[in-house]
């Protein structure tokens, strides 16, 4: 398995799509997925991907903390917001923006789970999109999401290998509209395949001096040594072994995973460890005895100082303070309301 497809696989992706909209313009509106409209569609997560596939017209988008992340989406392409910050989307974003809450609250109570429809604007030129979320676990801050900009946008319109996918979530979406049965499954999947071709064109249009866990994966000898890596996490490996295994000499191995990723090669490995025993830790009944020997540690006292340095807690606290988070989440009473939405917890 190569490094991308582990780190995916790592944080299960479950995605959904929540609306199918017109907006006409002048238009503007403001939001983020939150826990209400999630728990509607899919069961709790700790990280949830935006991304709105533009099907017609065009419009403006950005975060709202940043002016300069401003893009012009237009139909055939796809925006992506990998960490569901709160952004902006209109024909103008100098507008005083709606909040979509506002629009969507009584749809999503009405019919929990079901694709939405809505038309908002002032009857101008209309710019029609899908609308979805992937929900995913992200307890240990997956290398893959957190290398991705905040926001971005591919042209599915222009990549004959994702031709396939616009046309048919854009099916899929009107099915789903007219409540066929499976339209919800069939939805959900295509926004995982969406997303997975999303990061694969985010990768393949990095520039050439870009540095960073994408880079990584792209350049030819450490993304070879990254998916050695990925593949075999807890074998004994030496930098003189994965160097001999992708071609290049200890030296020359190690200064081009500095010079990427920041880190040598062992040090990243000792990370991801970490990152998946944390995974292992949050199994009922699983050991941090146990779980310490799987990661190719001597001790459970030296599994659990490594541990505390990377998380800033010994593993048996760490995993009470999840499973504790966790409960609180899944026994929220409103979590399945979008009512008493804050402004700091706005969707779209």
């Amino acid at each position: 398995m190569d490094a991308v497809s582990d780190v995916l696989s790592a944080v299960h992706l479950r995605g959904a799509v929540y609306l199918n909209a017109t907006f006409t313009a002048p238009w503007c509106v403001i939001g983020r997925p939150i826990a209400a409209l999630c728990a509607a569609y899919l069961p709790r997560c700790e990280r949830v991907v935006s991304y709105h596939l533009i099907t017609g017209g065009r419009c403006r988008a950005q975060l709202v903390d940043d002016p300069d992340s401003a893009l012009e989406i237009s139909a055939g392409e796809l925006l992506v917001v990998p960490q569901g910050e709160m952004h902006l989307m209109g024909s103008s974003l100098d507008l005083s923006p709606a909040p979509v809450e506002t629009l969507l609250s009584h749809r999503v109570e009405a019919a929990p789970g079901e694709v939405m429809t809505l038309s908002y604007g002032d009857g101008g030129t209309p710019t029609r999109m899908v609308c979805g979320f992937l929900a995913c676990d992200d307890t240990l801050n997956n290398p893959l999401l957190s290398s991705l900009p905040r926001i971005f946008k591919i042209d599915i319109r222009n990549q004959p290998r994702a031709a396939w996918l616009e046309a048919s979530l854009r099916f899929a979406a009107a099915e789903a509209v007219e409540s066929r049965v499976g339209g919800t499954i069939v939805l959900g999947r295509l926004s995982e395949l969406l997303f997975v071709e999303s990061v694969r064109c985010c990768v393949e249009s990095l520039p050439a001096d870009q540095t960073g866990w994408l880079a990584g994966v792209r350049d030819r000898f450490v993304g070879r040594a990254l998916s050695l890596l990925h593949a075999r996490p807890h074998h004994h490996w030496t930098v003189d072994e994965l160097a001999g295994s992708v071609g290049l000499s200890r030296s020359a191995l190690g200064q081009r995973f500095a010079d990427l990723l920041g880190r040598p090669p062992m040090q990243y490995l000792a990370r991801w460890r970490l990152q998946i025993a944390g995974q292992e830790l949050l199994i009922p009944g699983r050991s941090v005895a146990v779980v310490a020997e799987q990661s190719g540690y001597e001790s459970e006292a030296a599994f659990s100082r490594a541990f505390r340095r990377e998380f800033g807690m010994p593993p048996a606290a760490w995993r009470k303070s999840k499973v504790k988070e966790n409960g609180e989440k899944s026994s929220d009473p409103g979590g399945s309301r979008l009512v008493n939405v804050s402004p700091s917890q706005r969707i779209i």
